[in-house]
């Protein structure tokens, strides 16, 4: 791949992190490539801590969100991480409603161990200018395509220029799975809020809803009690009947033949 000369002229040709091995890397290299990737990355810069960004929504924060901040902390030994967290009128415009506010997301990022700083209010999309005013010398984001209105890729002109670090996505964790767990088992969610206090105005239900879901529950603890009861007394009635049928000496033939034990 031929270098672009308007990408800017690293500040070192260090060797490589051990999160970029496997990469291709020349005696005087000023760049790597990845085979998974079709884009160079920098080199990073020596005698002072490598600033690395990510940015998000950072709904309902979840381990998945974690380990792709540490993914980003461990790129290099000595990375300071900043962490863009996007407002709820740019989130909620863009990419619809969050569980949590944008103050609550917030703080759920800063307060996990490998964030340096968080950027409140960040921007949708990363722009030059905001690279250079935070000192960034890196963006780290899982490497698929991120659309916008404002570009087919978001990420595009920092891979363009050997500063994007991709990241690895979680399987089976995300916010969306969060909120499909909770609208499949709505009626449960709820009644575990009415039996915490919640009122029905609370939750936003009407009081026919309510009367449903207390209904629906005490039915179920109801047919939980009554099936316990019966075998209860399936239980008791086979004690009476081995009894009885041991005054005949036939113990044994009623247990396996009438009642069935082994």
């Amino acid at each position: 791949m031929n270098r672009n000369s308007s990408l800017p002229t690293p500040t070192s040709s260090c060797s490589i992190s051990p999160t970029l091995k496997g990469s291709k890397i020349g005696d005087n290299a000023s760049s790597v490539i990845l085979p998974a990737f079709d884009f160079e990355i920098n080199q990073p810069p020596v005698g002072r801590p490598i600033r690395v960004y990510c940015d998000g929504i950072y709904d309902s924060f979840h381990f998945g969100h974690a380990k792709a901040l540490e993914q980003a902390k461990k790129a290099f030994p000595n990375v300071y991480l900043l962490v863009g967290v996007c407002n709820d009128q740019e989130t909620h415009t863009r990419k619809g409603r969050t569980i949590m506010k944008d103050i609550e997301r917030y703080e759920s990022v800063r307060h996990c161990k490998w964030v340096d700083e968080v950027i409140e209010a960040a921007p949708w999309v990363v722009t030059q200018e905001f690279m250079v005013y935070h000192k960034i010398d890196y963006v780290a984001h899982d490497a698929e395509p991120y659309q916008s209105t404002e570009s087919g890729d978001i990420y595009a002109f920092v891979k363009s220029q050997g500063k994007f670090l991709p990241t690895k996505r979680t399987d089976g964790i995300s916010t969306s799975d969060l909120i499909t767990r909770i609208v499949r088992d709505y009626d449960l969610f709820l009644m575990r809020n009415l039996q915490r206090g919640m009122s029905a105005k609370e939750l936003n239900i009407s009081y026919l809803k309510e009367r449903q879901i207390r209904t629906q529950y005490h039915l179920e603890k109801l047919n939980v009690s009554v099936t316990c009861q019966l075998n209860v007394w399936k239980s008791e009635s086979h004690v009476l009947i081995k009894a009885f049928a041991s005054l005949f000496g036939v113990e044994s033939f009623v247990a396996k033949y009438i009642i069935g034990e082994v």
